[in-house]
């Protein structure tokens, strides 16, 4: 029973990872996210100087369009198309300056990687998969970083799951900012791994301290 369980559960996980499903996630709201920019996204790059950047799972374009606006070359990539069109529909809407700055990709970040030492920001909001083929993404997506450059990489703390956030009940799913430092070699990179809290309201409406999985990491070669 427990067997069945198990392989039940696993069959339900790699759905949670095609093309139709969040395509079909997408169509269920005019609108899936808030239409703002991360705020961890926002706080890293206030530091740097505008240049090229990688938005990887970038959904319905928030971020995209926020790099854009403040002088950066962005390719975004996302599983959806439905995103992707609402992310370019929002390029548009934010005029031809940013939009000519904006390059969108549908990729299925299972298998996809990008171009090698290609960008001066890769940033990655979370984005949950089975461990294994996470950690192949992260190794990806930070060979994808140019010396000098910054690795930002957020997700769900699985420390959310003792709060009445909501979360589903995917533990194998979250990890830790320290979990993703280990697939980087700290030769090579200058690496800050935290646990930042953030106050949001649960589904009942009441204020609750969550944390977040923050990963910063600057490639020093």
């Amino acid at each position: 029973m427990h067997r069945h369980h198990h392989a039940h559960k696993q069959a339900d996980e790699v759905v949670l990872f095609t093309q139709e499903f969040w395509d079909e996630r997408y169509r269920s709201a005019d609108r899936i996210w808030s239409g703002n920019a991360n705020p961890h996204l926002v706080d890293v790059t206030t530091e740097l100087s505008p240049a090229t950047a990688l938005d990887v799972g970038c959904g319905e374009g928030a971020d995209v369009v926020w790099l854009a606006s403040r002088g950066w070359q962005v390719t975004g990539v996302d599983i959806s198309r439905v995103a992707l069109d609402r992310a370019a529909a929002q390029a548009t809407a934010a005029g031809s300056q940013i939009a000519d700055r904006i390059t969108l990709q549908q990729a299925d970040l299972l298998s996809w990687g990008p171009e090698p030492l290609r960008y001066d920001l890769v940033s990655a909001q979370f984005i949950h998969l089975p461990r294994l083929e996470l950690e192949a993404l992260h190794r990806r997506l930070a060979a994808a970083v140019r010396p000098g450059g910054t690795l930002l990489i957020v997700g769900h703390h699985p420390s959310d799951l003792e709060t009445t956030i909501g979360r589903p009940n995917l533990p194998e799913l979250m990890f830790t900012a320290e979990q993703v430092a280990a697939v980087l070699d700290p030769q090579d990179w200058e690496i800050e791994a935290t646990a930042p809290p953030r106050q949001v309201t649960d589904p009942e409406g009441r204020s609750i301290t969550i944390r977040d999985a923050v990963l910063r990491a600057v490639r020093r070669r």
